[in-house]
């Protein structure tokens, strides 16, 4: 069972092991690979996002830009423009910790001033560094990514000689350089990138090898939900692919993901609680801090 282990976010110590945490996904963009444009109207976003953190998600993670394989990056004042009205009216009513998806300086640093808690960087502050400097400032938590190349080319014909060793490497270099700019490690938490710049195979040796990963001592957040490994293992479109991403998930936090990152949080948090309860010990009430980030009335 995965080793417990401390998130700090502005401050505020959270304890992670003993739970599975769910993140759920609210893309706020047109072009996501599962739910682009469902949720692009700002209002319609707030919706959803409210209802994940009814479902029980313990963070939501709110993107303007899709990342998906092939995709083109769009202007900051676009981004920003997206997601921002999203995180401070979801601000106003939930107290489930809000994080940003961007890889920019301009759109973390006026997502954090709208509320967001944590900045989850695909590219690890390599697209910009001054992440690193508004993160240490601000007290933010901060979501290190591996990916090879870019989402555009990365699944162009990525490569490794051995990708659970090389992951882990240059998550452990990220650490320390996140360390040297100022930021507790305790606020730092990685993601061995699943599908971000890698074939069939490193993603399931990834999964299956997770505890190298976990070994670095930082939170896990592990993202499989609906991805193209899932389909080309089961050879189905992204809305039929719910079982098998559970399937996924089950397996990652058996091997030391504390963080799931999904579409479907109730689904997740089912499957989750049980998972946790046959790893853990006997099933009884959930954690109250469940309910404590649930929706503010």
């Amino acid at each position: 069972m995965r080793a417990g282990t401390v998130f700090r976010v502005k401050g505020a110590p959270h304890l992670l092991g003993a739970r599975t945490w769910v993140m759920g996904i609210l893309n706020v963009t047109p072009d996501s690979f599962f739910d682009g444009g469902r949720y692009f109207d700002p209002g319609r976003a707030v919706d959803h996002g409210l209802r994940l953190a009814d479902e029980g998600a313990d963070i939501i993670d709110v993107g303007g830009e899709s990342s998906r394989p092939g995709s083109d990056p769009i202007p900051a004042e676009e981004e920003i423009r997206r997601v921002v009205p999203v995180i401070s009216s979801l601000r106003a009513q939930t107290r489930v910790l809000l994080s940003v998806d961007t890889t920019k300086f301009e759109t973390a640093r006026a997502a954090l001033e709208a509320g967001a808690d944590v900045i989850n960087d695909i590219s690890s502050f390599e697209m910009d560094p001054r992440l690193l400097v508004l993160a240490a400032e601000t007290g933010a938590g901060f979501i290190l990514m591996h990916m090879q190349g870019v989402p555009k080319t990365m699944q162009a014909a990525p490569r490794y000689d051995d990708v659970v060793a090389e992951v882990r490497d240059f998550l452990a270099e990220k650490i320390e350089i996140a360390a040297a700019y100022g930021l507790k490690k305790e606020s730092l938490a990685v993601d061995p990138g699943i599908g971000f710049g890698k074939q069939l195979e490193d993603n399931c040796a990834l999964i299956r090898e997770l505890e190298t990963i976990a070994g670095l001592g930082r939170p896990v957040v592990m993202g499989v939900s609906r991805k193209s490994m899932i389909g080309k293992i089961l050879d189905v479109p992204p809305e039929e692919r719910l079982e098998g991403s559970l399937a996924a998930a089950v397996v990652g936090l058996a091997r030391g993901a504390h963080i799931l990152r999904v579409h479907d949080v109730q689904s997740t948090r089912r499957a989750a609680r049980v998972a946790d309860a046959i790893l853990s010990g006997p099933p009884g009430r959930e954690n109250p801090e469940t309910r404590e980030a649930g929706r503010a009335r």
